[in-house]
């Protein structure tokens, strides 16, 4: 990854690659010492600590039988050059039933040489109960 890569860039190969699939990718956009946060994660809140932990993480997701797209993106600059913050939410849908969901989002990425060394993710989870529904 691009040591000039700027956290707005780097947001939007993020958002690519969940929105394309590329689920084996993410990990590369992240650095070997990351830490990331899930406050709101359900059943309880999560950290990922390390790129290895974030390649597992988007391993698991790559099973799952979803598909997002982004839709309402704002990104906020902050004082803080390698700091940004960005609100959207994923319109979604499990290909195996059909089911639609929308989940709101909000995160603050810290990104320092082109790679995300810090993220606090304010999902709302949504997802766990459109896989759960019948």
């Amino acid at each position: 990854m691009s040591g000039s890569a700027s956290p707005h860039t780097v947001l939007t190969r993020l958002l690519d690659g969940i929105t394309n699939g590329k689920w084996h990718d993410l990990a590369e956009l992240y650095a070997e010492d990351t830490v990331i946060e899930m406050p709101f994660a359900k059943p309880v809140p999560g950290r990922l600590e390390g790129r290895e932990a974030v390649r597992r993480h988007f391993a698991g997701a790559a099973g799952l039988p979803i598909e997002f797209r982004v839709r309402d993106l704002v990104v906020h600059e902050t004082g803080d050059p390698e700091v940004i913050i960005a609100e959207f939410s994923y319109a979604g849908r499990v290909i195996s039933t059909g089911r639609a969901f929308v989940a709101a989002n909000a995160q603050v990425i810290r990104v320092r040489d082109g790679l995300i060394i810090s993220s606090r993710d304010y999902h709302d989870y949504a997802i766990s109960g459109a896989l759960s529904a019948d």
